[in-house]
């Protein structure tokens, strides 16, 4: 009874296929503070930043790069 409530099936999409690069540029959000960077997308149009992976290294950045087929990525503080 309980085990249902909250919980949705959601469509999942290959990652290649929710990145357009027409509408959105990857982007590191960096902190200042903390020094904590986070992989993501920000949309070109209304500039809004949708995370996708916390980035703890060069292995991480070398994933989320290969995962999405990225190249460029542009770094926000």
């Amino acid at each position: 009874m309980f085990g249902a409530i909250g919980k949705s099936k959601k469509h999942k999409e290959t990652p290649s296929a929710v990145y357009d690069p027409a509408r959105y540029k990857a982007v590191i959000r960096c902190s200042i503070c903390t020094g904590e960077q986070v992989a993501g997308f920000q949309d070109i149009r209304s500039g809004r930043f949708e995370e996708v992976m916390l980035i703890r290294g060069e292995a991480d950045l070398r994933q989320f790069k290969e995962l999405y087929g990225v190249t460029e990525i542009t770094k926000v503080y």
